[in-house]
Order: structure tokens, then C-alpha cells, then sequence
């Protein structure tokens, strides 16, 4: 089973990224990831000149750091089943970047003072590709490995058509359904996603206010009551088919161990949605 470990602790999640990183590639660069999370955190609590400190208080850093933990155990497990294509350390590399930056587009800058960085929300995929372009490229990257990092970065928007991103290789297609599963598996099996439910319906509604917007289609609710009633059925008719098909069943590289034993960030979903059934009497499926 996985090591305990605090997302609500940058250091903890850093550590454990760097263990798995170096566990994989005992060559690789000793000082990336360490590097990696001083950038996001930079961004994160405003310590970059242009952006004041995230204030979306559904997706903050943790979020972040919680689909972090989640990707590099996925391509753990993978890397460890032996799975062909290998993941190579730059692909590991720059999976790690996209997903410290993914949710940089909630971030507002330092002379946006209304609202919080929620009323990003239909459009922060591509701000955060756009920020991590801007970011990269100051620091010399390649445009190839920056494009990379973008179309990871793209593979979690919500109605995003898969088959128009134009990914460059097969490895760079793979790590970004990773990180797109780590996304939706970090946040939902986190132990107080039930609790933190009434903060995100607060960001789709403030989102759904910004002149412009289809409000229906970016808060499909009428209150935080019908949202926790219809997330059972988000999670069984859009999330695990996204898993499973949209994504090329990574998830299972999740189980420990690989294939047969458990995959706790699944167990932890299913006692998730199971309270809000006995919560909200959504049926069964």
C-alpha cells in the first residue's frame, strides 16, 4: 500500500515525488522536482511578479498537490508493471511540470481585484497552458517540450475532444491521460471531498455569473443540495467511463499490488459516494 502522506504539506508531497522519481531514474537530475515545486509554489502563494496568491479555495494548491501525488503513483505503478512503451525520465519529467501547473489558470493577476480566480473556471486550461508557456519559455525550454506540457495540461478540460489535441508521441498521449485520471482521482479520494463539496458549487456559481458565460453549462446545478445529489451519477456516468475508456484504464495502476490487489484511491471514491447517497438519498446504481 501507499506511504501516508500530507497534501496539505507541499514538503510531504515533494518527497514522495522525489523518492518515486529517483526510484525510477537513479540518474536522473537530483534537483528536479525539488525545482519543479519551488515553481509551482511560487505561483501558488504569489511569489511570482505578476500573479497575486490562488484565492479559489476549492482549487488551491492542495488540489494541486493532491493530483501530483496521484500522477506519479500512477506512473509508478506503471513503470514498475513493466509496461511498454517505458516512460522515460524527460516524459516523467514533464508530466510532473504539467500537472504543478494545470490549475495555474485560477490564478488572477495582481490588478484583478474582483471576485476570486473561480470566475476562471471555463477558461483556466487555457490560461494555465498559456502561463506555463510564458514561464518556460523565459527559462529557456524548448518549444517542443513546452507544446508537450501544454497538451498534457489540455487533457483536463472538462468537454475537451481528445482527438484534436495534437500530441507529438505516443509517451507524451499516455502521461497526459495520466495526469487527466490523477486529476479526477485525487480530488475525489480525498478523505474530506464529501465536506469540500459546498466549495466547489461556490467557484461554478461564481463562474456562472461572469457576463458571457452559458451559466447552465458551467453550474449544471441548482444548489449545493442537487450537486452532492447528482455526484453519484457524475462519478458512474462520466468519470469512470473517462477512466476507463477515455483514458486507457491508468487508473489500474493505482492497485497494490498491480494487477490483482486493492487500488485504495478507488475505495476511497466508492466510501465517498456512498455517503452522499445516504446523505442525499441519490438511488443506487
Amino acid at each position: 500500500m501507499f506511504d501516508a502522506v500530507d497534501t496539505r504539506v507541499p514538503r510531504e508531497t515533494e518527497e514522495c515525488a522525489a523518492g518515486i522519481y529517483l526510484g525510477m531514474f537513479p540518474d536522473g537530475d537530483p534537483v528536479f522536482v525539488r525545482q519543479a515545486f519551488e515553481w509551482a509554489d511560487m505561483f501558488f502563494t504569489g511569489k511570482v511578479e505578476d500573479y497575486l496568491p490562488i484565492d479559489a479555495r476549492y482549487h488551491d494548491f492542495e488540489h494541486t498537490l493532491q493530483g501530483t501525488l496521484c500522477l506519479v503513483r500512477v506512473l509508478q505503478g506503471r513503470h514498475d508493471a513493466k509496461v511498454q512503451p517505458a516512460l522515460s525520465q524527460k516524459g516523467f519529467e514533464l508530466g510532473l511540470l504539467a500537472i504543478l501547473f494545470h490549475d495555474t489558470g485560477y490564478l488572477k493577476k495582481r490588478d484583478d481585484t474582483e471576485g476570486t480566480g473561480a470566475k476562471y473556471t471555463p477558461i483556466h486550461v487555457m490560461r494555465s497552458a498559456n502561463i506555463v508557456r510564458d514561464f518556460l519559455s523565459d527559462k529557456g525550454w524548448s518549444d517542443a517540450n513546452i507544446t508537450a506540457i501544454q497538451n498534457m495540461i489540455r487533457c483536463t478540460g472538462v468537454n475537451v475532444d481528445l482527438k484534436a489535441i495534437p500530441f507529438q508521441s505516443e509517451e507524451e498521449q499516455m502521461v497526459g491521460y495520466a495526469l487527466s485520471s490523477a486529476d479526477l482521482l485525487g480530488q475525489m479520494a480525498a478523505p474530506d471531498y464529501v465536506e469540500k463539496l459546498p466549495v466547489l458549487y461556490a467557484e461554478f456559481a461564481e463562474a456562472a455569473n461572469v457576463d458571457g458565460v452559458d451559466a447552465k453549462r458551467v453550474c449544471p446545478f441548482s444548489s449545493v443540495e442537487d450537486m452532492m445529489r447528482k455526484t453519484p451519477a457524475f462519478w458512474e456516468r462520466y468519470v469512470l467511463p473517462k477512466l476507463e475508456i477515455d483514458f486507457g484504464g491508468l487508473f489500474k495502476f493505482l492497485s497494490r499490488p498491480y494487477p490483482d490487489g486493492p487500488n485504495r484511491y478507488m475505495q476511497q471514491i466508492e466510501r465517498n459516494i456512498a455517503m452522499l447517497r445516504d446523505m442525499t438519498g441519490a438511488p443506487a446504481k
